[in-house]
């Protein structure tokens, strides 16, 4: 059984969902991933409609585990990506706290 960490980097977690997943996941495919991740996030939904905090964590993970599945099939890393839009500040202002208007999506 895997050792568990306090804390994990988003690439360690992509990682491990491709170390547990991967085979299934390409067989399965993205349109069949995505599908999972729609499910996993309308009970995320659920979860936060009901504010029951104990399902939230499990959803919140449940969501990240398919997003990083869906990017492992599609061949994306998820640090890369959040870094080149992210990782300068607001894609919209360019600013570290977001100045964008309210009626804009940054």
């Amino acid at each position: 059984m895997p050792k568990e960490t306090s804390d994990i980097s988003l690439a360690d977690f992509q990682r491990l969902i491709r170390e547990m997943y991967y085979e299934k996941d390409i067989a399965r495919g993205v349109d069949g991933t995505f599908m999972w991740l729609m499910e996993e996030v309308g009970e995320l939904a659920s979860a936060l409609r009901k504010n029951d905090q104990e399902n939230l964590l499990e959803e919140f993970a449940d969501v990240l585990a398919w997003l990083a599945t869906i990017a492992n099939v599609a061949g994306i890393d998820l640090s890369e990506a959040v870094r080149r839009k992210y990782g300068a500040g607001c894609p919209g202002c360019g600013q570290l706290v977001c100045i964008c208007p309210d009626e804009q999506k940054p």
